[in-house]
């Protein structure tokens, strides 16, 4: 039972953190898609035509909706966790009696509905340019809560080792920003080189993007089963490593 009413008090503030602030959290997000949207679909798409049997725009509404919840299911546990551990909360936390798997699945659970709120407003907001079509309602639900699991996971640990604040965008700016551009959000990797297939096979992101764009379309570039495989493999990992960083006061005791 106090577990439970831990890990309700952690989601509810991880909750409220960011709808509090929501111009600043959930109306950015509407407005960069959009620009997305008239530059890459109207400006750009008319021009290239078709991909993978279906017009441009309608090909990268699953990429920039995925895009999104990765974005914003990361920053928000990487900020909320670090301002946590800055103003040493975290170290009340862990001499309180709950699990630290509890503190994990807390504010992870608090990125994860940013992440999937933010997806739902640019689901919406991309009604007013295409018409989307849903294949498999279920591969759509299972990608995108596992994708803001995993990419909350990440956020966590990045807060864990920060230092500053300036740390924090470290990891965005250059591996996770790169991979989200090269993981098949605006092309199929079917049209790079047989080498670069290969390289792009090494990013978790393009099995998301993938197994998200099936989802909506029916077409993808990797095996589903390999591309739930991947993320799952990417949450167990993760989120061992986060238990053991906590567990062990990894960059919280000073």
């Amino acid at each position: 039972m106090n577990n439970s009413i831990a890990l309700k008090s952690i989601l509810t503030k991880e909750i409220q953190r960011f709808t509090r602030i929501w111009v600043q959290t959930l109306v950015p997000p509407a407005i960069t898609i959009s620009l997305y949207f008239v530059i890459f679909g109207s400006l750009i798409g008319s021009r290239i035509g078709e991909m993978g049997g279906f017009d441009y725009m309608s090909f990268i509404v699953p990429g920039l909706i995925m895009m999104s919840v990765i974005t914003n299911s990361y920053s928000n546990v990487a900020s909320s966790f670090f301002s946590a551990k800055w103003q040493r909360n975290v170290e009340e936390m862990l001499v309180a009696p709950v699990p630290n798997w509890v503190i994990v699945a807390g504010y992870v659970g608090g990125g994860m509905c940013r992440g999937m709120l933010v997806g739902l407003i640019v689901t919406i907001v991309s009604l007013f340019f295409v018409d989307i079509q849903l294949h498999n309602i279920w591969v759509i639900i299972a990608t995108v809560t596992l994708t803001s699991a995993t990419f909350s996971l990440g956020g966590l640990i990045n807060a864990i080792f920060a230092g500053s604040f300036d740390d924090i965008s470290i990891i965005p700016t250059f591996i996770l920003t790169p991979l989200t551009y090269l993981g098949g959000v605006f092309y199929s990797i079917s049209l790079l080189p047989e080498f670069w297939q290969g390289v792009s096979q090494i990013n978790p992101i393009v099995y998301m993007v993938n197994a998200f764009r099936y989802g909506f379309l029916g077409i993808s570039d990797v095996s589903l089963v390999t591309a739930f495989a991947v993320i799952g493999f990417f949450i167990v990992t993760l989120f061992t490593i986060a238990m053991v960083l906590i567990s062990k006061g990894i960059g919280l005791r000073s």
